[in-house]
């Protein structure tokens, strides 16, 4: 089974990816030829000069140097575009290290994403950079905002480009470029994203096993199937008369949460960092009920916003496919994080508002209804298996036998936030558990591992520590030097100063506080913690 999406199948029919299929003969995943150690010496001016205004990698280039400003190096910028749509941009450093960094898109893609941002997630491109990596991004093939599929309602082919052919379109030209500019491809190539981006690293390992020497997933959304049913039947639940939730109700259900499960990981500090222990009879939902099921103030809640919280902790399953499901999210005490459940879920009382019913709507509309003016709130999500099942051909990467992936010497590091709101982590932590077992513990052992980041929200921000620079210690295990244990996170403020410190621990291990009682100080190091067992 997983040798079947190794090279372009009939989903991606119409596509003739000559310089993709070059890579592949050429065994990919950076092993070409070293490049001569003095064109690692090119700076970015030159880089730029060497680019702008040709054909490379059958892609159309532009280049400029970006000056040094703030924690931004200089660098040279190469947009680039392939056919009519696919867009791409490549940042090339002052002296590059022979690798190349890919760093994947978010949502439904429809723009190239900065260099660097606010939170720690998308400062990856700007580390990566600053590494000596040649990174690039593109924006999957069409242009639109970050929710809207209606590229996919009339374009197969924008479509195809968007579910798996856009990264191996663009690796192909990258490669091709680096060789122009500094006389050889990559010695590795990596690839990094969240969200969506950690589908496309999945599709990337499983379809195209040989095209990366390792790859980092953080929060995937794999199973896009059964993703956007669970958030279907979440909007339906938060919008059915009387289950709207205010920020007040939000606020009673993690101070609950909190309650029962922060000092669980052996310190009361806002983050509940054992999520096996913290279980629904330990939380005990059910006691907040108002009297009689309905609305009696922010003390309780009605029925129908149990209703919301129950959609919510449940697996929800579809028809058309044993992937079409997703596991439940986990109550975990940040629900009242300004940045959790209420731009996700809730809209702090205006459903309407929220990322998931967002994403849902579109869907429907534009891959399975297949009409703009559907109600996606009337539609029964799996009324149409035939449209379930092509979008998830397109879109899904649920195969667990990466064996293909790992004999190419591929290293795959997974994260997850343990409070992300968006795709929750229990999925993540089923595929890994699917993968272990269908690869045998001694090759996941050897080319695997997942790390779980308490209280940390989709990709990024919450009360835990987000940051850790998993591309470094990828590197250190493709290159053979070491592999990954505990690693170490940090939550940085504004202006990039250490606010507390984590270990960051092998699943299921999780941070266990063993420092000093009431020390608040101990209490923000990460040496205060060991990696428990649960």
């Amino acid at each position: 089974m997983g040798t079947r999406n190794f090279n372009l199948d009939s989903r991606t029919a119409g596509y003739t990816l000559a310089a993709y299929g070059a890579l592949l003969m050429s065994g990919c995943g950076g092993r070409g030829g070293p490049a001569d150690p003095q064109a690692h010496t090119l700076t970015a001016a030159r880089a730029c000069e060497e680019a702008d205004g040709k054909v490379m990698g059958d892609a159309r280039l532009k280049a400029s140097v970006v000056a040094a400003g703030g924690d931004v190096p200089v660098y040279c910028k190469v947009q680039g575009v392939i056919g009519t749509s696919l867009h791409f941009e490549m940042r090339l450093p002052e002296r590059w290290n022979g690798k190349l960094h890919f760093w994947g898109g978010g949502g439904y893609d429809g723009f190239i994403q900065s260099i660097s941002g606010p939170d720690a997630n998308s400062r990856i491109p700007l580390v990566a950079l600053k590494a000596g990596y040649a990174t690039v991004s593109s924006d999957g093939g069409h242009q639109s905002e970050l929710w809207n599929a209606s590229f996919a309602l009339a374009n197969p082919e924008a479509a195809r480009m968007f579910g798996s052919l856009s990264v191996p379109t663009v690796t192909a030209s990258a490669q091709k470029i680096l060789a122009s500019i500094y006389g050889a491809t990559p010695g590795k190539s990596y690839f990094e994203g969240c969200s969506n981006g950690g589908r496309e690293g999945m599709v990337s390992m499983q379809r195209y096993p040989k095209m990366f020497d390792g790859i980092i997933v953080r929060a995937p959304a794999y199973n896009w199937a059964g993703l956007m049913g669970h958030f279907s039947r979440n909007a339906k639940a938060a919008m059915a008369p009387g289950a709207r939730l205010s920020a007040d109700k939000l606020a009673l259900v993690a101070r609950t949460v909190r309650h029962a499960c922060d000092a669980l990981d052996g310190i009361t500090d806002g983050v509940v960092a054992n999520p096996a222990a913290c279980t629904p009879l330990r939380i005990n939902l059910p006691a907040l009920r108002c009297d009689g099921g309905a609305d009696l103030g922010r003390d309780c809640l009605s029925d129908a916003q149990m209703a919301v919280f129950q959609s919510w902790t449940t697996e929800a399953v579809f028809q058309g496919g044993s992937t079409f499901r997703n596991t439940a999210w986990n109550l975990n005490g940040n629900e009242d994080d300004p940045l959790n459940m209420a731009p996700w879920l809730t809209g702090n009382g205006n459903p309407v508002t929220t990322e998931q019913y967002r994403y849902e709507d579109t869907t429907i509309k534009n891959y399975l209804a297949r009409d703009p003016h559907a109600d996606s709130l009337g539609y029964s999500y799996d009324s149409n298996i035939g449209a379930l099942v092509d979008m998830a051909a397109l879109n899904d990467a649920t195969e667990p036998d990466i064996s293909p992936f790992i004999k190419n010497g591929g290293k795959l590091i997974m994260w997850h936030g343990g409070a992300d709101p968006g795709i929750n982590m229990n999925s993540t932590i089923d595929y890994y558990d699917r993968m272990r077992k269908a690869v045998g513990d001694a090759g996941a052992n050897a080319a695997t591992r997942l790390y779980i980041a308490p209280g940390v929200n989709h990709c990024a921000t919450g009360v835990g520590a987000d940051t850790v620079d998993l591309l470094a210690a990828l590197d250190q295990w493709s290159s053979g030097n070491s592999a990954p244990a505990t690693l170490n996170a940090r939550k940085l403020d504004a202006g990039g100063a250490e606010v507390l410190g984590r270990p960051l621990c092998e699943y299921p291990q999780y941070p266990r506080y063993v420092g000093a009682a009431g020390d608040a100080a101990a209490a923000r190091l990460a040496s205060s913690y060991v990696c428990t067992a649960p």
